[in-house]
């Protein structure tokens, strides 16, 4: 397809296309009804011009067996007789003698064209078995069908005689006879059409929409990233149906996948995590029962410094002891946050509060509106800020003043919290385990501080990501919703 070009969209070629197919049936069944008519109004003025010409021949008969006609006086008797009859049966009537010339018509001598009957006809006639030959043609001056008949008209059963008389009925019908009985019809043809044309736009659109409606509803329901794909309700048996059981049995699938992929996490998680905690338990202990052999074995009670060594011994043990209660303590944060209560909190505020535990002359703050409200857990959110603020203080460099950016936005129903450094950076290759448990780029720490602000953040449907560059400094981006 070139460049620039549109193709029309599949609800659109739909409905074309059934349009389409209705439009010819409708075309097809008004050329059908045409023709059907046009062929009994045919059939019809064929049928009564033959009823009239054996009306007339009838009455001519009557008229030569009931009068003394012959030959000789047949011109001159059946003059009126004509009249009469060709008013009767609404047809103009010409006699010819048996060899074909002209005698006398309900007509006007001077209007007779034909004063002799073509030798074909007449051969034609008389090799006939009835005594009759009829021709249709299309007279151009009249405008119209001719359909001329020739009769023999005769005083003796005897077909070896000649015919009294050759009897030549100028039969003339019009198209528009025809055309006449189609217009009684045509109204109502048209109506139907119509009503069959504005019946087949709408059946037309609504099939049309309701197949785009329905893929357009399974394709957005498909390729919706960032929630929970769910079941999607479809009662019709249809082609569609087969599709949509396919997606259903995707999602449970990816549901049993992701919660087992889940688990295997959590266990993997917690497997590292009892490394990190049997570690970090280790490094005190070491040192303590160092201290406990080396005082049993040089202890004597009668040594003068006794006590001091024994303080300096107590005091070695309590820093070790406190160690592994800050090791236990942070691992307890981490395996269970504290339960959360939402609170409708002024977020500029609070973070001026956060702030004020540090040292505030190199952290500023900058918000694009004054009062930015939001519903949230008031220690989640000290927790996130005094974490991230304490990172970014940390990656001090040393020689270059630190400075910390707190950026607060809202637009629309979301809130954005960044916060920037200037310091040391992150390398790339450490960016992606950056909230993994017990991941740290410090040389002291369980690693479990970011871990616990993404654990926050995700609890109210939020996001949190990280950008960083070496030297220069790190920030993280947080979004939440404004849940008011």
């Amino acid at each position: 397809m070139a460049i620039g070009q549109r193709e029309l969209s599949l609800q659109l070629r739909v409905f074309l296309g059934i349009l389409l197919v209705s439009l010819v049936c409708i075309a097809g069944t008004t050329l059908i009804s045409y023709l059907v008519i046009n062929r009994v109004a045919q059939v019809q003025n064929e049928r009564s011009l033959q009823s009239k010409s054996l009306a007339l021949m009838a009455s001519l008969e009557y008229a030569i067996s009931h009068d003394d006609i012959d030959r000789q006086n047949i011109a001159k008797k059946m003059r009126n007789k004509l009249m009469e009859i060709s008013d009767i049966n609404k047809l103009d009537v010409v006699l010819y003698d048996s060899k074909g010339r002209f005698l006398v018509s309900n007509l006007s001598e001077d209007l007779i064209k034909q004063k002799l009957v073509p030798a074909k006809v007449l051969d034609k006639l008389y090799d006939s078995d009835n005594g009759m030959v009829d021709y249709t043609f299309f007279d151009s001056e009249k405008g119209a069908v001719v359909s001329s008949s020739y009769r023999m008209l005769r005083d003796e059963p005897d077909p070896k005689v000649p015919p009294l008389s050759i009897v030549y009925l100028p039969s003339y019908y019009y198209n528009n006879q025809y055309i006449d009985i189609f217009n009684k019809y045509i109204h109502f043809i048209v109506l139907v059409n119509v009503l069959a044309v504005l019946l087949s736009v709408f059946i037309s659109w609504r099939i049309s929409k309701k197949i785009t409606q329905t893929i357009t509803s399974i394709s957005s329901k498909i390729s919706d990233e960032g929630r929970d794909l769910k079941p999607i309700k479809y009662s019709s048996r249809d082609e569609l149906s087969v599709l949509v059981r396919a997606y259903n049995r995707m999602i449970y699938q990816l549901r049993e996948q992701t919660e087992l992929k889940a688990q295997v996490e959590r266990e993997i998680a917690w497997r590292e995590m009892a490394k990190q905690v049997a570690h970090e338990v280790k490094n005190p202990l070491t040192p303590m029962k160092l201290t406990i052999q080396n005082f049993q074995r040089k202890f004597d009670a009668q040594d003068p410094q006794i006590v001091d060594k024994v303080d300096k011994m107590s005091k070695v043990m309590v820093e070790q002891i406190d160690l592994i209660a800050e090791v236990a303590s942070a691992f307890s944060e981490f395996a269970q946050l504290p339960e959360k209560e939402d609170v409708v909190l002024n977020l500029n505020e609070e973070i001026k509060n956060i702030v004020n535990i540090f040292d505030k002359k190199d952290i500023f703050i900058h918000a694009n509106k004054d009062n930015i409200m939001l519903k949230f857990d008031k220690i989640y959110i000290s927790r996130i800020m005094t974490n991230l603020i304490t990172n970014a203080q940390q990656a001090e460099v040393y020689g270059r003043r630190p400075i910390i950016n707190i950026d607060l936005e809202q637009f629309n129903k979301k809130v954005t919290i960044k916060v920037e450094d200037n310091g040391s950076g992150i390398e790339k290759e450490k960016l992606e385990q950056i909230f993994e448990p017990n991941f740290t780029t410090k040389s002291s720490g369980m690693g479990l501080g970011l871990t616990m602000v993404r654990k926050m953040v995700e609890e109210y449907q939020g996001s949190i990501s990280v950008k960083s560059q070496l030297g220069k400094g790190t920030y993280f981006t947080i979004i939440l919703p404004v849940g008011l």
